[in-house]
């Protein structure tokens, strides 16, 4: 085998909480992920020389050690002891700085291809605790469906798949910066929380998106105020969405719609107005 292709796909928070802060200043987190069928395209490959190089699909992305993408790579050979001798060519097609996972799903679609290219399968307990060392996403893309997450993302326990075939996901050109949304959410005074252990039971209870939807929310919203987000979410709304909410700490928000011509009509108005938009649907993986 020469080289292994895998899809990486996104994410959106369907409900998202931050609940505590621990002594190494790592915030604790109450989540429920989604995967999502918007994907980035990764390939590794066998190269002659020794090392690792990086090709990727968008300029602005560095092909460097400092790519997530390389450090995975870099962090999977010194557990399986082996040499790192491998081309990565990545396709973009998720937004960066949107919440949507972009950087963690081709971290974990990396560690799964190189398991495939080098017929070398690590303990899941160690890729698990490759992947909680790269960074707190990266652990849910290696199973993806919809997942509930506490601690610092890294206790996941796999919910029933949700079933949501009408969604809307937009980013305007603004980005977040991770550390500072965070920093914003701290400076939070008497926030509400979202209602992230009902949003769990429902989906454990098999609830259907009528019930879904009004649970769904994120805290990152009231410490994040970009005017794009707001925009968004209103035209959403307006479109007939069931809820608009944003995704990570932003700022990306999907919409969830109760059918295709409400969800088409709304990606199409967003178009217009906004450089990403998409209808598209959750993922089993």
């Amino acid at each position: 085998m020469n080289a292994v292709t895998r899809k990486a796909p996104a994410k959106i928070n369907l409900g998202l909480d931050i609940v505590g802060r621990r002594a190494d200043g790592y915030h604790l987190l109450e989540t429920v992920f989604q995967t999502v069928s918007v994907y980035d395209c990764l390939t590794v490959s066998h190269r002659t020389q020794a090392g690792i190089s990086l090709t990727c699909s968008v300029k602005n992305v560095p092909c460097d050690a400092t790519n997530l993408v390389w450090k995975a790579a870099e962090a999977f050979c010194r557990a399986a002891e082996i040499t790192p001798q491998f081309h990565i060519d990545l396709e973009k097609h998720i937004p960066s700085q949107a919440g949507m996972g972009g950087g963690s799903t081709d971290a974990a679609a990396v560690l799964l291809a190189l398991q495939e290219l080098t017929g070398v399968t690590l303990p899941q307990e160690q890729l698990l605790q490759i992947a909680v060392k790269l960074g707190a996403d990266v652990p849910f893309f290696l199973y993806g469906g919809t997942a509930y997450a506490a601690g610092i993302g890294e206790a996941l326990e796999q919910l029933p798949a949700c079933a949501l075939p009408y969604l809307v996901i937009a980013k305007g050109n603004e980005g977040v910066s991770t550390p500072a949304a965070y920093r914003a959410v701290d400076a939070l005074v008497c926030p509400k929380h979202p209602p992230v252990q009902k949003l769990r039971e429902a989906l454990i209870a098999g609830a259907g998106v009528q019930e879904i939807a009004p649970l769904c929310g994120n805290l990152f919203e009231s410490a994040v105020a970009l005017p794009e987000v707001t925009a968004i979410r209103q035209q959403m709304l307006a479109s007939g969405a069931l809820c608009s909410v944003m995704t990570g700490s932003g700022a990306a928000v999907f919409g969830i719609f109760d059918g295709q011509e409400q969800a088409e009509l709304a990606c199409a108005a967003l178009r217009n107005v906004m450089p990403f938009a998409v209808c598209c649907h959750t993922a089993t993986e």
